[in-house]
């Protein structure tokens, strides 16, 4: 019970002059007790005797008695709560204080990580004596405790994941990292501690090693520099022969370049000569049928009739070649003579461009044959496999070739209520219901549709009708540097439907647009064809 009552009001043993446990206690009339020696030289020191703590003043100096009792107990409190060989001391600047402890407070001894207060060597003695607080983790004074808390348990911090590499509570074992390798901390410091002394001999080693071999690595300087700038010097050469055989082949691909213009230049040249002579010559001709015209003699009239058609023929000759295909719509130039100007003027024979159709991208409603030249919609079903270009509801197909940077000329026989001939970029959607995916439905397509005998042409959506007359042979012309896509009405007449003007920015794919009951051929074209 005296033990007790000690721990209780042990701040009552407490000088307010030297702060510390009473020595030789004395106690004045208004209550307050002195050091013997403290109160003494207090009084020694001032012309008048007051209470160092009330100021309570005395008009004669009070006879100062020891009272032998209570030192005996304060003796014995210093014994049991200080023991004989250790101090207690105020907490100051850096130490951790009690929390315990009120007024001035003791500088702690150790911390409770499971009470997560600090205790000073009093208020710490009921973790020695009480069996319930025996079993709590005690480590040095620790000013941040709260820090050792689990941020969302309130838990003190016990175990180390290893998987998330963090300190968690054992709430956190239980809830939020079920299957994760976890250790004590004492454990994983260990592993870091090993892990630090490894590293620091490796660095021991490390530094042992470049203060041997540092001369030697020095006098690799200078043979790495120069390995380096001959090196630079060995790129420099490569880059300027690589650069001067570009040039070379620019020069030589110029030269062939104008070689060849000369000689188009000399052949047209030689056309237009050979056609002037036959020119000169048909005009005597003409002259001398002119005068036989005249005859009365009919037989002999209708014998020279055969030249009246060759003149003829060559005039039209000359309107192809200063006239271009609108003009040519206009006079309505026989297709069969087409073919024979076409026989004559060299190089036109070059644009006919064969087709394929590409069967990867045909819809499952579109059936192929004759090798892939051939497209028909029946009504039935073709089983093709899944394939990212196939068109999957609309009913179309394109053809395998990619058409840029160069002239080409197609014809295709159509033959259906329904049809649609055109050109599209690769880019062109292939998958779902939706209106973009349509030949001339979008800006990455051009198209002509036949419709119940009737032309039109689209593109971006916008539809233009065209009055011309109606057959199921249609030429498409490309001329991809230029812009230029023209469409043509193919029978005894060449009939110049539309033309789109525009800039081409990728290659494009011929393909085609099926209503039900309708298919197309491609053409196999030679010069001598129509």
């Amino acid at each position: 019970m005296a033990e007790a009552l000690l721990f209780v009001s042990q701040d009552e043993f407490t000088c307010s002059v030297c702060l510390d446990t009473l020595t030789d206690r004395v106690s004045l009339h208004c209550g307050h007790s002195f050091c013997l020696k403290c109160l003494t030289d207090c009084w020694d020191q001032s012309q008048e005797c007051s209470c160092p703590q009330c100021r309570h003043t005395f008009t004669t100096r009070p006879e100062l008695n020891r009272n032998a009792l209570l030192n005996e107990v304060i003796k014995k409190l210093k014994k049991t709560t200080i023991g004989p060989s250790s101090s207690q001391n105020y907490a100051g600047p850096g130490d951790v204080e009690c929390d315990f402890c009120t007024g001035k407070k003791f500088r702690a001894v150790k911390s409770c990580l499971t009470c997560i207060a600090s205790y000073c060597q009093t208020h710490l003695q009921p973790h020695y004596e009480v069996a319930a607080w025996k079993g709590h983790k005690l480590v040095d004074p620790d000013r941040n405790l709260k820090e050792k808390l689990c941020e969302k348990h309130q838990k003190s911090l016990e175990i180390f994941c290893k998987t998330d590499d963090s300190c968690i509570c054992m709430m956190c074992v239980v809830t939020g990292h079920n299957g994760h390798k976890m250790v004590e901390l004492e454990t994983e410091r260990e592993e870091k501690q090993e892990l630090r002394v490894f590293i620091k001999k490796r660095i021991t080693v490390s530094c042992d090693w470049l203060f041997v071999s540092g001369d030697s690595i020095l006098k690799l300087y200078p043979i790495i520099q120069i390995s380096v700038e001959r090196d630079v010097v060995e790129n420099e050469k490569s880059f300027t022969a690589l650069i001067r055989c570009i040039e070379e082949a620019q020069r030589k691909l110029t030269e062939r370049i104008k070689e060849q213009e000369k000689r188009e230049m000399e052949k047209a040249e030689g056309v237009m000569e050979q056609l002037e002579k036959e020119i000169k010559e048909l005009k005597r001709r003409e002259a001398e049928l002119k005068e036989l015209s005249e005859t009365k003699d009919h037989l002999h009239f209708l014998q020279v009739r055969s030249l009246s058609q060759v003149l003829t023929l060559l005039c039209c000759v000359i309107v192809c070649l200063t006239m271009n295909e609108d003009h040519l719509k206009e006079l309505r130039v026989p297709v069969s003579t087409a073919a024979n100007i076409l026989k004559m003027f060299e190089g036109l024979q070059d644009y006919f461009c064969p087709l394929t159709l590409d069967i990867n991208t045909a819809n499952r409603d579109l059936h192929l044959s004759e090798g892939n030249k051939k497209v028909t919609r029946d009504g039935t079903k073709a089983k093709y496999p899944d394939h990212p270009d196939r068109f999957d509801y609309w009913v179309q197909v394109l053809c395998r070739e990619a058409l840029t940077g160069t002239r080409c000329y197609w014809e295709v026989e159509g033959n259906g209520d329904f049809m649609e001939i055109g050109v599209a970029y690769k880019g062109l959607n292939r998958k779902g219901e939706g209106s973009e995916c349509g030949l001339g439905n979008n800006d990455k397509s051009w198209s002509l549709q036949c419709f119940n005998s009737k032309f039109s042409v689209r593109h971006k959506h916008q539809r233009t009708k065209i009055s011309a007359p109606y057959s199921p042979r249609i030429g498409v012309y490309l001329d991809w540097p230029a812009g230029c896509l023209s469409f043509y009405s193919v029978s005894h007449t060449m009939t110049l439907l539309h033309r789109f003007n525009t800039s081409f920015t990728e290659p494009l794919y011929p393909g085609f647009w099926f209503g039900l009951h309708s298919s197309v051929t491609i053409s196999h074209l030679t010069p001598c064809d129509h």
